[in-house]
């Protein structure tokens, strides 16, 4: 039986199916069966005033629909459009292979493999940001 296995640390907390879940006092694991679950990690998460940035604004969108706080169609377009003005920005083989993976993953409405792949762009958004000059 194939799916997604979460290792949960002590008190952790995840969001599945916009149910907030909270570990008890030790280390646990829990075998996701169910397909198409969404699954956030609230340590990984967000939060609205940390929404600073181009990439981080596209990640949030992807983190309001696996939260259940955005209807996916909704989403979709405003996910495309973000992906594609980065795209224009992060134009390394890298940063584009990351970004078709993102692409991919709204288009078959896989939005936790969209986040995961725009969240790889955090740490190069962030040397690209600290680069800039004043």
């Amino acid at each position: 039986m194939s799916g997604l296995v979460l290792k949960l640390g002590p008190k952790e907390r995840v969001l599945i199916n916009g149910a907030v879940i909270e570990n008890g006092d030790r280390r646990s694991r829990l075998s996701i069966v169910s397909p198409n679950a969404n699954i956030l990690r609230l340590r990984d998460a967000i939060h609205p005033e940390e929404v600073n940035t181009p990439v981080r604004r596209v990640c949030y969108i992807a983190q309001l629909v696996l939260s259940g706080d955005a209807e996916e169609e909704d989403a979709k377009m405003q996910l495309l459009r973000g992906i594609e003005q980065l795209s224009q920005v992060l134009s390394d083989a890298d940063s584009r292979l990351l970004l078709a993976s993102a692409t991919e993953g709204v288009l078959t409405g896989q939005f936790y493999q969209t986040l995961k792949a725009l969240r790889s762009l955090l740490p190069r958004e962030e040397r690209l940001m600290a680069a800039r000059p004043q």
